[in-house]
């Protein structure tokens, strides 16, 4: 058995190509110093999703479902990682061709170039970096079913969602795709690509799956708000590497992005809190702790092409409008997107990329519109790539949950959601308070 293993393992190792790991000497040279930025700003990148993103979203749900929500985080990060190596990024920033997939010619990460076109970084360093991207993505979506989701099914249809939808997506906005080359879309740092991907994903996952038991009429309040906000510290900063590092150098570029990222944040926590003065009485650290998120999302496709001044009110914008989508979603529509992915990230990334059109003016302080774009079609270029990557993401995500479903049942019974996840779905307690 052991020998069958190992020929099997010596079999699979000799199909990575050599080019993966060893790059031609004589070709173009890499600059070390942006090298080491985009390196620290892909650990920053899988700080967000471990732990950050783990403790946002665990410190939100009951005490019975907090570690269920931390493997599920896990498991889809390093399923999602394992993808991207294998065939995600060859598909998104593979050979360009048609616009809508890159060519094969990346496979296993195979033939990577000594510099990665229109960077100084060595592919590899831009691919590790993408990765990290990939492997965030869906775990966003993580919040919107928590309590009641099966993890064979949230782990098959994962997979399946970054290879459909993520990395096409990434192609045709970063790769060189159609968004891109025919209309001019812009996206920073991930508005369109990560954010209105997984938040309208998400929204339909909700809706597929049902509410939990209890929704809407039973409180369902956060069991630990101290690690939601720890987790939201996490993801702040390591939102400094997701966005500073998409300038790709360690430039000015990188430091604007980054600034702006701050001052994003930092208004829409205030913002969000101010609000929650006046609606409900008090402001709250869960408040705080969501504005936040709300003004990273939000800021994140525009932070490297607009001003401080534009920052901070993308901020204030990103907390009255995911305020109010939270309201909707829940209260009006009654749509248990348990931990408001949609709200929050889904409709920051959609706002800030639509605003990202008119404050790209240098009148407001922007980096200024490409040869050939002004304002209304930079505008319309923007709405184009929302709407139809919404729609896309929308329809592609219905079919993968319900094709999934018939090998793993979306859903757990009624009596391991009682019970909770933690112990149904993985025979442990994060808690052992006995």
């Amino acid at each position: 058995m052991l020998r069958t293993i190992l020929r099997a393992s010596a079999v699979f190792a000799a199909t990575v190509p050599v080019a993966a790991i060893a790059q031609d000497p004589l070709a173009a040279v890499s600059d070390s110093g942006d090298t080491a930025w985009i390196l620290i700003s892909a650990a920053l990148v899988l700080l967000m999703t471990l732990p950050g993103l783990g403790l946002f979203y665990g410190g939100l749900v009951r005490a019975k479902s907090f570690l269920s929500v931390f493997v599920q985080c896990g498991a889809i990060a390093a399923i999602a990682s394992l993808l991207w190596i294998v065939v995600g990024y060859t598909l998104a920033f593979g050979a360009v061709s048609n616009g809508w997939l890159g060519g094969g010619n990346a496979l296993m990460l195979s033939n990577l170039g000594n510099v990665r076109e229109g960077t100084t970084l060595p592919e590899s360093t831009f691919a590790l970096f993408q990765l990290t991207f990939a492997a965030i993505t869906p775990a966003l979506m993580v919040g919107a079913w928590v309590d009641r989701a099966r993890f064979g099914w949230v782990i098959g249809f994962c997979a399946l969602w970054g290879v459909v939808v993520y990395a096409p997506v990434a192609h045709w906005v970063w790769g060189g795709g159609w968004l891109a080359t025919r209309f001019g879309v812009l996206d920073f740092a991930g508005g369109i690509v990560v954010h209105t991907t997984a938040g309208v994903s998400a929204l339909v996952v909700a809706l597929l799956l049902g509410r939990r038991n209890g929704f809407p009429k039973t409180l369902m309040l956060p069991h630990a708000p101290a690690l939601t906000m720890l987790g939201a510290v996490l993801l702040w900063v390591g939102w400094f590497g997701f966005n500073g590092g998409s300038a790709f150098a360690a430039t000015d570029d990188a430091s604007s992005a980054i600034l702006n990222t701050h001052a994003a944040a930092s208004a829409a926590a205030l913002m969000w809190i101010l609000i929650e003065r006046f609606a409900v009485g008090k402001p709250t650290s869960v408040g705080f702790a969501t504005g936040a998120i709300a003004g990273l999302a939000t800021v994140t496709p525009a932070a490297g092409f607009i001003s401080p001044g534009a920052a901070i009110l993308f901020g204030i914008v990103a907390a009255v409008i995911c305020y109010v989508a939270i309201q909707l979603v829940k209260q009006r529509w009654h749509i248990d997107d348990s931990l408001d992915v949609f709200a929050v990230h889904g409709m920051g990334g959609i706002t800030g990329s639509i605003l990202l059109g008119l404050f790209l003016s240098p009148s407001l302080g922007g980096t200024g519109y490409a040869e050939g774009m002004g304002m209304s079609s930079q505008l319309m270029g923007q709405l184009l790539a929302v709407g139809f990557v919404a729609l896309w993401s929308a329809v592609a995500t219905a079919i993968l949950a319900l094709a999934v479903s018939l090998l793993f049942p979306m859903r757990v019974s009624e009596d391991e959601e009682r019970e909770g996840l933690d112990i149904t779905s993985h025979g442990e307690r994060a808690w052992e308070l006995d």
